[in-house]
């Protein structure tokens, strides 16, 4: 039965999908992108992955960086998951950031966060499914995790 991709979007809107923001530095350029499809991957060898679609002007300095850090956003983020949305120029003006081992930036005020080597690109329709090694990661804080519902941000708070 053929059906169209608002159709598609849709009902997959009816899916909760966790938010992060996937960062890294090519060169001197720090990067960022909001994504909601993160996912766990393997265990052995731990890796993860994430779906940036080819249109993204976002996704080739990440890739050339070889690198990248994935930022779990927390429920009271809904700034930064827009901020970083956005096709703009300095996507991290006023925001805080230190360093991860890769060099990636990890955002002030997320749950956790995740630094990986990219491990392999596939091509994915209209996206591309990045996997990546982790290689460090940490929980920053005890904070309910930032959901995409219905088109809608929300969260999820810990023991409800």
């Amino acid at each position: 039965m053929p059906f169209d991709a608002a159709r598609f979007r849709h009902v997959l809107g009816h899916f909760p999908t966790g938010v992060t923001v996937v960062t890294a530095q090519d060169g001197q350029r720090l990067i960022g992108l909001t994504i909601g499809s993160f996912t766990s991957v393997s265990l052995d060898p731990p890796l993860v992955g994430f779906l940036p679609g080819k249109a993204s002007d976002s996704w080739p300095g990440i890739e050339r960086s070889g690198s990248f850090c994935v930022n779990v956003l927390a429920e009271d983020q809904g700034e930064l998951c827009w901020a970083f949305a956005k096709e703009v120029d300095d996507k991290f003006a006023d925001v805080g950031w230190r360093p991860a081992p890769s060099g990636s930036p990890i955002l002030d005020g997320v749950v956790a966060w995740l630094d990986c080597s990219i491990h392999d690109v596939v091509d994915a329709g209209d996206h591309w499914f990045v996997m990546g090694r982790v290689g460090e990661l940490q929980i920053e804080r005890d904070h309910g995790p930032m959901l995409f519902f219905r088109g809608k941000l929300g969260g999820l708070r810990p023991g409800t």
